[in-house]
């Protein structure tokens, strides 16, 4: 098919919003729907829920609050004209749940902008692993999150098992991509390096209609903690055709000890002496630790340090020729040498005359 035959969609088209004139005679049957909240979001949505009647009365869909059963409703009235707003009503309650601010939730009634709760719980069994791998999502002071958000152009909020995610639906398959791969023990860092890459590649309009695979990174599972030998090996004895020896029992013990023929006095009495001979070990160790403090430590012996001599032999001699030359001299006079020479240089000019 040649391309002047397909049809093109203009930059910065958008579909027509849905209007009264598109469902003049309203909708057949009322239709609700409700949530349940916890109660730590109840003092915050007591204090919002003017806002959210209001933003949903221009849809012409009613809220309730129940603040004893705990719960959110939303049903349609007789005015209602558009049948895709209470389904945006319903997700407006649920972000709300899930402690996602008012001033985000409320962009789930515009027509562009979806929504997805991702359900982590369940995905990890242990607990800590569990923890571990959702404070990765967020990263170091919610930088990888952030990252993320700049990225996808959607808003995410980590709470409890869900994640909450809102923005348009290309941004919404991404983000749901690169949570669950980190809740199977893939960091976050290698799905943001991709989505950097394929950013740059959208902006060159010669790579649109080409494959992307030689661009985008490929990263190999590394499985660090497998060991090629087990931990504890199991040695395997010596066969023998002959039973063990049977072990003694508490009678032959006693026998081979002399209690057996101890009486009852002397065997209670052996045991009180035994009792009072273990306490008096602890006792004696007990103190031996309180007294260490009070034992001074050993100080090291001082070590004189050899004076380095400083004296040197001083020529006075030459000392003495050195002043006797210097007040020969006179400031800014010239060296002997250079004297010669000038004289001998007066006398040649001399003798030329």
């Amino acid at each position: 098919v040649d391309e002047s035959e397909l049809l093109t969609v203009p930059d910065g088209w958008k579909e027509p919003a849905f209007t009264r004139e598109d469902n003049p005679k309203g909708l057949l049957e009322e239709s609700s729907f409700a949530t349940l909240f916890p109660k730590y979001r109840e003092v915050y949505l007591k204090e919002c829920w003017p806002l959210v009647q209001k933003a949903l009365g221009e849809h012409f869909v009613n809220a309730t609050l129940d603040l004893i059963e705990g719960s959110m409703t939303v049903t349609t009235t007789k005015k209602t004209f558009d049948p895709y707003a209470i389904i945006r009503a319903r997700d407006l309650i649920k972000l709300l749940a899930r402690s996602v601010p008012f001033e985000q939730a409320v962009r789930i009634l515009q027509d562009d902008v979806a929504c997805d709760i991702i359900k982590i719980g369940t995905l990890v069994r242990k607990r800590d692993t569990f923890i571990k791998r959702r404070g990765r999502l967020l990263g170091p002071k919610g930088s990888t999150l952030k990252a993320l958000e700049l990225l996808t152009n959607c808003y995410i909020m980590v709470q409890g098992n869900t994640v909450s995610a809102l923005g348009p639906f290309s941004g919404l398959k991404e983000v749901r991509k690169v949570v669950l791969d980190t809740m199977k023990n893939i960091h976050p860092i290698y799905n943001i390096k991709t989505l950097m890459i394929k950013r740059e590649l959208s902006k060159d309009p010669e790579l649109r209609s080409q494959s992307w695979e030689r661009f985008l990174p490929k990263f190999k599972r590394k499985n660090l903690n497998k060991r090629k030998e087990p931990k504890k090996k199991n040695t395997k004895k010596e066969y023998t055709p002959f039973p063990p020896p049977q072990p003694e029992s508490q009678i032959d013990k006693e026998l081979a000890s002399g209690e057996y023929f101890l009486k009852e006095r002397q065997k209670k009495r052996k045991q009180v002496e035994e009792i009072k001979a273990k306490q008096a070990d602890a006792i004696k160790k007990r103190q031996e630790e309180r007294n260490k403090a009070f034992i001074p430590p050993k100080e090291k012996p001082l070590v004189k340090t050899k004076k380095v001599s400083t004296e040197k032999k001083i020529d006075i001699e030459a000392i003495k020729e050195k002043v006797k030359n210097a007040k020969k001299k006179k400031l800014g006079a010239l060296p002997v040498e250079e004297v010669k020479l000038k004289m001998a240089a007066d006398e040649k000019k001399k003798k030329k005359k």
